[in-house]
């Protein structure tokens, strides 16, 4: 197709557009997870049999020396998160075994992937009321923080599922869940809000006692489209049983602040960790002097664009690096995006999405939803979204290539072998950053290779908190 605006740089048919949408699963704009889409259908399904049973000792095609739980890569490393937060107690193998197979044995897709974990994050709610007692503290906790964990499993592809208007309800379940969890922990989680973007911005700080000892603390930065288990998988637990304070918090685009207040990704992070700073300096059992920031997954470009306008940190840690995550979509996809707004969203509207099956309109919308509530709501009535354009300036905007030589802290890279979805960007924002760095390689010969080490959190933390033992002293 030809037109007469075309400008020097061509722009995409129906089909040169359609070609990259199977390579979405790759998109990096993810909170630690994966795009799923079901079997049948659409470019980016599967070729694996739906019915085909787990294998522990297959490897995930395009993921060397990966378990395969399930049959689709996609669903395959969700699953692995839900297996790997095991060491941390916030899973437990055998439910997620059983979970596993009985999406398999009904035959894997959104559907029956988000009503099994869904039906398993209800069974743990229900088990951890019915645990009542003081005595039973510990296992009503424990089953609470698994709950959420089943919760967020199904949160995931719940809008490619037959009721994406649940996605809300499936939210504030496992967060219910994850509310009861921080307050049976001992000392109870305190919670807090933060007025943001004309919201409230929730909190959760974490510590090993009561006592007024100032200690170490680290802000835990979530993805796109993780959610507070995560942060207790991926550095909660650790911290505490290290004698460090904890942060848990949702920003714009994620958890509460995306799914019930409606508000989109921030293209400028330092103005949502600075006020998180302030809170924290003006307690009495936090060391302002040894404040520490996390980032995981998407949170790996969010951090690092922080601190480089936060000169309160002691350090910054990238999980993994991310300089431009518009630049991990398929470039097919960022051509559709031209300077002009009116003419992006006609290439959209009538090129591209006319020929969209389902299976690539949840993975887009999935994508893109963090990024503009409005594609949440079209989403959740089973609609394309219209605005492209929106969505995809906020993740250009994110790029921050000339931001991160102003990092003057001490900053920690991590790089994950075969990360599908930054592949090399944690090497350029190493070479980009201008202060004290280092660089730490987490490989298969370890288990814990893949974007965000989905099979190794324990060995994650060893790492991330050895490096911080000896960086903020």
């Amino acid at each position: 197709m030809t037109d007469p605006r075309a400008s020097a740089s061509p722009r995409p048919t129906r089909r040169t557009a359609l070609t990259g949408i199977g390579a979405l699963a790759l998109a990096g704009a993810a909170g630690c997870s994966a795009s799923g889409t079901e079997h049948t259908g659409g470019p980016a399904a599967a070729t694996a049999s739906p019915s085909a049973s787990a294998s522990a000792g297959t490897a995930t095609p395009g993921a060397p020396g990966v378990m395969e739980l399930l049959p689709n890569p996609d669903f395959n490393f969700q699953a692995l998160f839900a297996l790997g937060g095991a060491g941390q107690n916030s899973t437990d193998v055998g439910e997620v075994l059983t979970a596993v197979n009985t999406v398999n044995d009904s035959g894997l897709s959104n559907q029956t992937y988000t009503k099994t974990f869904a039906d398993w994050g209800a069974r743990l709610a229900s088990q951890a009321g019915e645990a009542g007692g003081e005595a039973k503290a510990q296992t009503r906790r424990f089953r609470s923080l698994r709950s959420s964990a089943y919760y967020e499993q199904a949160l995931y592809f719940v809008l490619g599922s037959d009721s994406p208007g649940d996605e809300q309800e499936v939210y504030q379940k496992g967060r219910d869940s994850w509310d009861a969890f921080a307050s049976l922990c001992t000392p109870a989680a305190e919670t807090a809000a933060i007025r943001f973007a004309g919201r409230q911005m929730p909190l959760w700080f974490f510590r090993p006692d009561t006592t007024t000892t100032r200690r170490p603390t680290i802000i835990l930065t979530n993805g796109s489209d993780g959610q507070n288990v995560d942060m207790w998988t991926y550095g909660v637990a650790a911290a505490l049983e290290r004698g460090w304070n904890a942060l848990v918090y949702d920003g714009p685009g994620q958890g509460q602040m995306l799914f019930v207040e409606g508000v989109a990704m921030s293209t400028r992070w330092e103005t949502v960790v600075t006020p998180l700073v302030d809170w924290l300096i003006a307690r009495d059992d936090v060391d302002p002097r040894r404040i520490a920031l996390s980032g995981l997954s998407l949170g790996g470009n969010l951090a690092p664009h922080a601190a480089a306008f936060e000169t309160r940190l002691a350090a910054v840690i990238a999980s993994p690096g991310c300089v431009a995550p518009w630049n991990a979509f398929p470039a097919e996809i960022r051509k559709i995006l031209t300077p002009s707004k009116e003419e992006t969203n006609q290439i959209w509207n009538k090129e591209v999405v006319p020929e969209l099956p389902p299976a690539d309109q949840f993975t887009l919308s999935k994508r893109f939803e963090p990024y503009d509530a409005a594609v949440m709501r079209a989403a959740r009535q089973k609609k394309m979204f219209t605005d492209f354009y929106t969505p995809a300036r906020v993740l250009v905007d994110l790029d921050i290539t000339k931001v991160a030589p102003g990092i003057k802290v001490p900053a920690l890279v991590v790089n994950f072998e075969d990360d599908q979805f930054f592949p090399g960007q944690a090497r350029q924002l190493y070479d980009l950053i201008g202060g004290q760095k280092d660089l730490i390689d987490m490989t298969s010969t370890q288990g814990a290779q893949l974007h965000c080490s989905p099979m190794a959190p324990q060995y994650y933390n060893e790492v991330v908190f050895d490096w911080l033992a000896d960086t903020v002293k």
